[in-house]
């Protein structure tokens, strides 16, 4: 194998390695709290320890885990008052894509799109799968960042968009089913389409201050102090 090959075959298990310990993340299927040896990660990956060590400096980087010497990895924790000023974030620039986008009016394949989030969630709900549900919710917050136009707007959301994320996933069960969120967001839809600035603005700031004292309020309930 020569330098070059060998180079992106290591670059592709470490791209693996990263996806796959990030997943395991943020669904929680790696605690907060423990410490995983990066000799067990990487048995457990089927890797070496060099394509590892690269993915997990990506993660530490995205600020999901600690690296300790001689200890391995630690997942970050993250708390109600962490939960707190990351939706604070979220919250005022997402209000700023809703702003942008209810300027400029949606084209029909925007408006087709986020119809199709509200239509997941809806039968999500039917069929009581929470789990596709808090997708296609996710969903139509994603399709606001990447439809504003605005890269930079984006990028600070989605530094972000990965612990609250992990606080989302863990509360799901512990919350009451969630069945103003499509309503919400199909007000919002159709502000934006009217080109109503004021109204999809407001609309979104009120849902978005509801799901952050939702998911703070559970996590100061159930005394979580990290997840």
């Amino acid at each position: 194998m020569n330098q070059t090959v060998a180079i992106k075959s290591n670059e592709s298990l470490s791209n693996r390695a990263y996806r796959e310990l990030k997943e395991k993340i943020l669904k929680n299927e790696i605690k907060f709290g423990t410490y995983y040896l990066e000799k067990t990660l990487a048995e457990s990956l089927g890797i070496s320890r060099t394509p590892l060590k690269e993915a997990l400096v990506r993660l530490e980087n995205e600020g999901l885990i600690v690296i300790q010497p001689r200890h391995g990895i630690k997942v970050q924790a993250v708390s109600a008052e962490d939960m707190e000023e990351i939706y604070q974030i979220i919250g005022c620039l997402e209000c700023e894509a809703v702003y942008l986008l209810a300027n400029k009016g949606l084209s029909e394949e925007q408006i087709q799109a986020f119809d199709k989030t509200a239509v997941d969630m809806d039968n999500a709900l039917s069929r009581d799968d929470l789990t596709a549900w808090a997708e296609a919710d996710e969903n139509f917050h994603r399709l606001l960042l990447e439809y504003c136009g605005n890269k930079r707007l984006q990028n600070i959301v989605m530094n972000h968009w990965d612990q609250a994320h992990r606080a989302r996933y863990f509360t799901l069960t512990l919350r009451e089913k969630p069945t103003n969120s499509t309503a919400d967001h199909l007000a919002v839809i159709e502000a934006m389409k009217n080109r109503d600035v004021t109204r999809a603005v407001e609309i979104h700031r009120a849902h978005r201050l509801k799901g952050k004292k939702l998911i703070v309020d559970i996590l100061k309930k159930f005394r979580m102090e990290g997840l």
